[in-house]
């Protein structure tokens, strides 16, 4: 494994492009704990303002019924998990949760369906919901699974934002996850969209029993993007029963700290987004992440249908750790 002060980018505006290597990364997440945050928050200091976190609400539009067999997800048809199959909701409805959205503090509102892919007349209604939302003042996102040809520009003409579409994890272990598709469908899902001018939301999920490795191979598979996503979450795995997932051995906190800290340092301009997971975080781990480089978080009591951090719970602690919120004109849609 090489030095891991060789490992370490310079910080300044001249720094020369990295290509990233599992080696590489690995010698990141492998780092005296001190060392890995220290170079991760001074990266993150050169390109965002250290005090100020996005945040960005999730709103489930079309719960369950899957026909994926993703092994972390409880909206899959074929397990049981009490997720019912609900229709697609109405603009109305979906205007309104955005407009409350706004009122908590949010300044981005992410709309995700659990499909294999929008059929067109869904994706006619999802458009009518992106322009309406959008017209609110809000950064706008959409998660919709796979998007066949043309329609990312339709995204696109309504005003999206960004289109989120995890690579969830390693490609050596991503057919233990999902049976159903290949990563390289999912890649082809980001090049539609990049061609389309919507920016990328794009992460993963840890803790679903990767090795330090395998989370190397994530952030380089993401870190390697041309360009890499303007937007990064990283998943812990919570864990839902009824999906095969379920009793898996959970991930060491400062292991997920570590790759929070990784995936700044290789993608310094992202925002990357504390998501899934942070309702079984304390609020000790959930600092540290802060100070190892995420700066944005999903807001709200629910992510889809698992539970998240109550909003008045969040503005505590951002009391206490001296956050503010990042204002929308602040964020620079469109600047990466």
């Amino acid at each position: 494994m090489p030095d891991v002060a060789q490992t370490f980018i310079p910080v300044g505006p001249a720094v020369t492009p990295v290509v990233w290597t599992v080696v590489r990364v690995e010698a990141l997440l492998s780092a005296p704990f001190g060392d890995l945050i220290y170079q991760a928050q001074q990266i993150h200091r050169q390109h965002f303002a250290p005090n100020e976190v996005q945040l960005s609400t999730l709103l489930s539009i079309k719960t369950g019924g899957c026909p994926e067999d993703c092994g972390y997800c409880p909206q899959a048809a074929r397990y049981h998990t009490g997720v019912a199959n609900e229709a697609l909701m109405s603009v109305d409805a979906v205007v309104e949760a955005a407009r409350a959205a706004k009122h908590s503090g949010a300044s981005r509102f992410c709309m995700g369906a659990a499909w294999r892919g929008p059929k067109q007349r869904d994706l006619d209604k999802v458009a009518k919901m992106v322009r309406e939302v959008k017209a609110l003042g809000l950064e706008t996102c959409a998660t919709l699974g796979m998007l066949k040809a043309g329609q990312a520009e339709q995204l696109k003409d309504a005003g999206l934002d960004y289109y989120n579409h995890n690579l969830d994890t390693d490609p050596a272990l991503y057919g233990e996850i999902i049976t159903t598709r290949e990563q390289g469908d999912r890649l082809d899902t980001l090049q539609k969209v990049r061609t389309a001018g919507i920016h990328v939301c794009c992460g993963g999920i840890v803790g679903m029993g990767e090795t330090r490795a395998n989370r190397a191979a994530l952030v380089v598979e993401l870190a390697n993007l041309d360009p890499y996503p303007e937007s990064v979450p990283i998943n812990n795995l919570v864990q839902v029963k009824g999906t095969p997932l379920h009793g898996t051995p959970e991930l060491d906190p400062f292991e997920f700290v570590r790759t929070i800290a990784a995936a700044r340092i290789t993608m310094p301009r992202a925002m990357v987004r504390l998501s899934a997971g942070r309702e079984s975080m304390s609020e000790e781990t959930q600092a540290l992440c802060f100070l190892a480089g995420a700066n944005s978080i999903f807001y709200g009591e629910k992510l889809l249908t698992t539970p998240n951090p109550v909003a008045d719970r969040d503005r505590i602690l951002f009391d206490r750790l001296g956050i503010k919120p990042m204002e929308l004109r602040k964020q620079g849609v469109g600047t990466g």
